[in-house]
């Protein structure tokens, strides 16, 4: 499926009501759903469909450099897209996608290599690193975050429960979890669980659809996920924890029936901050530049049902909500770009899946 053509580029932005932000347009896509900065500040974008495209620091051009063979069906497709951290050296790329296997489907992580003359590169010797398991039917909740560990050894990936529940709990599958990989997709070493009967790449479990991952810059793990009928959750990602689901949530079930709350010593890890009703949160990202310091250190969550930019205030391991701007549009992936400039997806087509800059309003 072609692309849509690039729009040209507002290189200012027009300011956003009842927002700090001016938004300009960059590029618009077909079903984007994450992307990623390369150091000469073109991008990596990924379409749902499977296409990942090389895009020009102005958005104005673009090329297909991979056509992955994803299931796309509901919540599947072509997901997250992060580079190596000796990405100057090794040229690789990580992503992930959902697809067919044994016994249903699931989401898998893989790798390429970005490669040959500048202008013409291809994505090169992609290989299959991980496949979440238990592969089962249904098109819900794959998750597929990526990110790397501060000193770039280890790979964190999420793996969602796939709307089957108690996966999530399960000793003997991937679902429902943080993983702990290296970077060839193996069981990182040390991980805390593998003495206690859980596949030895297990970080920590117990949780729903994972769709935001990332580090500060004191090396705490932040994780952002749906909840069900409520209880949306911003989770510190600590060691061997269990985060609950499906035996608590701060939601309830979609057929009206209660789950049990997070409660003070139940075993399990509550959530930092979590909202009811529903921000429905897509990507995740930790600011850390310097066009807006006065949100530094602070997490950036796209909202999608909610439509909106969502802001929580980061201090230490404490976590609290901040602001909720309106966008009018859902959003899918929030990044930051190389000048400090925060880029958000739109979730969808035909103009609703576009590329924003959001810089700060005269």
């Amino acid at each position: 499926m072609p692309s849509v053509p690039a729009p040209t580029p507002s290189p200012s932005g027009t300011p956003v009501a009842g927002t700090p932000f001016a938004r300009a347009v960059v590029a618009d896509f077909d079903a984007p759903w994450a992307m990623t900065f390369l150091p000469d500040r073109r991008m990596l974008v990924t379409e749902k469909a499977g296409q990942m495209l090389l895009v020009s620091a102005d958005g104005a051009s673009r090329r297909t450099i991979a056509t992955i063979p994803v299931s796309a069906a509901g919540q599947g497709g072509l997901m997250d897209v992060v580079i190596a951290p000796d990405f100057a050296t090794s040229k690789r790329v990580y992503f992930s996608y959902s697809a067919v296997g044994t016994g249903g489907k699931g989401v898998v992580l893989a790798r390429g290599t970005l490669s040959g003359a500048a202008g013409a590169e291809q994505l090169t010797g992609i290989e299959t690193l991980y496949r979440a398991s238990p592969q089962v039917d249904g098109d819900g909740h794959f998750s597929g975050r990526v990110a790397f560990s501060p000193d770039g050894q280890y790979l964190f990936f999420t793996a969602g429960d796939r709307q089957k529940f108690t996966p999530a709990q399960d000793k003997t599958g991937s679902l429902g979890k943080v993983l702990r990989l290296t970077p060839a997709g193996t069981a990182a070493p040390g991980n805390p669980l593998a003495t206690q009967g859980f596949l030895p790449e297990v970080w920590s479990y117990g949780h729903r659809n994972l769709l935001g991952i990332a580090f500060d810059a004191q090396g705490n793990l932040w994780e952002q996920e749906m909840g069900p009928k409520g209880g949306d959750e911003v989770n510190l990602i600590l060691p061997g924890r269990n985060y609950g689901w499906p035996n608590v949530s701060n939601g309830s079930n979609y057929d009206g029936t209660d789950i049990p709350d997070h409660a003070a010593g139940d075993g399990y890890e509550a959530p930092r901050v979590w909202w009811n009703p529903v921000i429905s949160p897509g990507g995740l990202m930790i600011y850390s530049g310097d066009l807006f310091p006065q949100y530094k250190g602070d997490a950036f969550i796209g909202g999608l049902s909610s439509q909106s930019l969502v802001r929580v205030d980061l201090n230490g391991t404490n976590a609290a909500k901040g602001d909720q701007w309106s966008l009018g549009a859902r959003i899918r992936e929030v990044e930051q770009g190389p000048e400090g400039a925060i880029y958000v997806l739109e979730d969808g087509g035909d103009s609703q899946g576009r590329l924003l800059r959001l810089t700060p309003a005269a």
